[in-house]
């Protein structure tokens, strides 16, 4: 079993989701994203298997997205993709991926469902 987290060590949500999963004997690969952000096309997978789309996936209290405009409702979402690339901090976390599913940690108990 592969087992991929989006994961912010700053965040308590993503520690405790990788507690969590840790805890059910998994050890996944973790991808600080603020360091190494997905590229479009991971971005474009990942919202697939949530089942979201850009805005959706979007934090949209942090600074950044009022900097960068990104509560334009005119914004394609190939737009909005491109923002969060710039500015990963915008990505909602955590998120964790396997075999093709992929849940967010809110709460951290949410991604048992894809275990």
């Amino acid at each position: 079993m592969s087992v991929t987290i989006y994961h912010n060590p700053r965040c308590s949500k993503s520690r405790q989701t990788l507690q969590l999963l840790q805890a059910h004997d998994v050890e996944p690969a973790v991808v600080e994203y603020l360091k190494t952000p997905p590229d479009a096309d991971e971005l474009r997978n990942i919202l697939n298997m949530l089942g979201m789309s850009p805005r959706d996936l979007m934090r949209k209290k942090e600074a950044e997205y009022k900097d960068a405009g990104a509560g334009d409702p005119d914004l394609s979402d190939e737009q909005l993709i491109a923002l969060m690339i710039a500015h990963p901090k915008l990505i909602e976390r955590p998120i964790v991926i396997r075999d093709g599913k992929a849940a967010i940690g809110r709460p951290p108990e949410q991604v048992l469902d894809i275990l």
